[in-house]
């Protein structure tokens, strides 16, 4: 596998464009759209949100009715969620815009909405917005780029990767945009996320790994432990690489896989570590616990914690802080059994060993934590069992940005 430059039209046969529609924001582009030059296999997954936004209820009717899926439309702005019928009309509004513009079958565009809860989208300026935008398809990889930026809201950067791999003597690649800095802690991927490919595979076969590799990386994210209305991860595979359809799982399988856990679990590291205010990327990892779902529970409640976040924010090495998470986490096990340590490029730190905290160089130990990546290790030695997740530091700029995010 090779990473290689791009996001989404770096796969055979997908196009992005984008424009400045004015939904919300002024003088810049808060649109786009990808489409592929034939249908694809599609899966999804979505929000656990018992609250969910029109546009996850369209594209989860697409993804679960085994139609193909051809293009998907994107806004930034307003998050077309608590908006009822009237939400749910501007979906299909795109949708037929696209069908009219483009010839593609209304049926198969997907839709994805992001920013503020409880606004009626302007229903015009979205169809004027993907009239404007069929004009100017591109298959670029610098069309795929202004794509990832232009579906951004707080992020302050964007958030897109490709890679290539054989299948069976034939180059595949699979490309990917996402979007997220605020509302963050899914349960069952990121807040948007976008991936394509000319793989040619089965859906369900395609459905079953997505939903697989979510679960050990878009849904081992937190940024403030709000799941969002909204939240959306769709792949389309057009199959223009011509490699042998994947029908079941074996060695070709097992390389996609691969594929798909490396592009998934670096675009929710990239949103991990910009989240809103945030100044560093904070992980916690696992390893030796009784159980993979001890690990994974110790692991978010450590990067979850407010109080753990607002230690590494402040270089303090606590550690009774991440302690403390993994104990009220759920997870069962003996603290006497705990190894912890602080890892950065700065170097590492043991600072708690079996039951007992060690004396260590606070100098070090906050030069550890100034680091842009910081981990906190913790060794169980209870078992075989390990888990990450990822997550940022807590500061004063989260509070000021959320405070008038309406305006």
């Amino acid at each position: 596998m090779e990473t290689i430059k791009g996001g989404v039209t770096a796969p055979k046969g997908f196009k992005a464009a984008v424009c400045a529609a004015e939904i919300k924001y002024k003088g810049r582009t808060d649109m786009a759209m990808v489409t592929s030059d034939v249908p694809c296999e599609c899966a999804g997954t979505f929000t656990t949100n018992v609250v969910k936004a029109a546009c996850v209820m369209w594209d989860k009717e697409i993804v679960t009715s085994g139609r193909p899926m051809q293009a998907v439309v994107v806004n930034s702005g307003i998050a077309n969620a608590c908006t009822g019928k009237e939400g749910y009309d501007a979906c299909e509004a795109t949708a037929k815009a696209v069908e009219k513009s483009l010839g593609i079958d209304f049926s198969t565009v997907a839709v994805a909405s992001t920013g503020v809860i409880g606004m009626q989208l302007p229903v015009d300026k979205l169809v004027n917005g993907v009239t404007a935008m069929s004009k100017s398809l591109d298959e670029s990889i610098d069309a795929g780029t202004e794509a990832s930026k232009a579906i951004m809201t707080t992020d302050t950067i964007n958030k897109e990767i490709a890679v290539s791999f054989e299948i069976a003597g034939k180059k595949v690649t699979l490309g990917g945009m996402s979007k997220g800095s605020g509302m963050i802690h899914p349960n069952m991927c990121t807040m948007l996320g976008f991936l394509t490919t000319d793989l040619k595979i089965k859906k369900e076969l395609l459905q079953e790994t997505l939903s697989k590799v979510v679960a050990d990386t878009f849904n081992m994210i937190t940024v403030d432990g709000d799941t969002s209305t909204n939240d959306t991860l769709l792949i389309m595979a057009n199959g223009l690489s011509e490699n042998d359809e994947i029908t079941e799982k074996g060695k070709d399988y097992d390389t996609f896989v691969d594929a798909l856990f490396y592009v998934c679990r670096y675009l929710a590291k990239r949103m991990a570590g910009d989240g809103e205010g945030a100044t560093k990327l904070f992980e916690a990892k696992v390893v030796n616990a009784k159980t993979e779902e001890d690990a994974k529970l110790m692991a978010k409640s450590i990067v979850g914690s407010n109080l753990s976040k607002a230690a590494i924010y402040g270089c303090d090495a606590n550690f009774g802080r991440f302690l403390c998470a993994m104990g009220y986490s759920g997870a069962d096990f003996d603290q006497n059994d705990v190894e912890l340590s602080y890892v950065s490029k700065a170097g590492t730190l043991k600072v708690f060993d079996h039951g007992t905290p060690l004396s260590f160089d606070e100098e070090f130990a906050t030069s550890i934590l100034k680091a842009d990546e910081v981990t906190v290790f913790v060794d169980m030695n209870e078992g075989s069992a390990e888990a990450t997740a990822w997550g940022c530091d807590l500061t004063y700029d989260y509070v000021k940005i959320n405070a008038d995010y309406r305006s």
